[in-house]
């Protein structure tokens, strides 16, 4: 499979996915350790992918989503952010009525 195709299929069957450095038990860094804490205090489960495993997605994960950091935060087929924008959306309040709302709709599908 293609490496796009396979990105494309992770983010379409997982609502809430973020791509890091290492996991969210064990982060890699420090901007994916901050990530990995605020959607474990977001209290819904997530799927993540170590881009440390994953060279391929590493290289294309930035060139398709037109964003070249890592993590990246993507909920329900839509880029969120960075680090950055993560930590501000938490702190504002607007990252947990979306992370529950993606969770909520997928649990009800299942």
């Amino acid at each position: 499979m293609e490496t796009v195709e396979k990105i494309k299929q992770q983010i379409t069957e997982n609502p809430i996915i973020v791509y890091m450095k290492g996991s969210p038990k064990l982060p890699s860094c420090g901007f994916s350790s901050q990530v990995a804490q605020i959607m474990i205090n977001c209290g819904e489960q997530f799927a993540f992918v170590d881009i440390l495993q994953h060279p391929d997605i590493r290289a294309e994960l930035p060139k398709f989503a037109n964003w070249p950091t890592f993590p990246q935060l993507w909920i329900e087929g839509e880029l969120i952010g960075g680090c950055d924008i993560i930590v501000e959306m938490f702190q504002k309040g607007e990252l947990q009525p979306l992370i529950t709302a993606a969770a909520a709709k997928h649990k009800t599908e299942e």
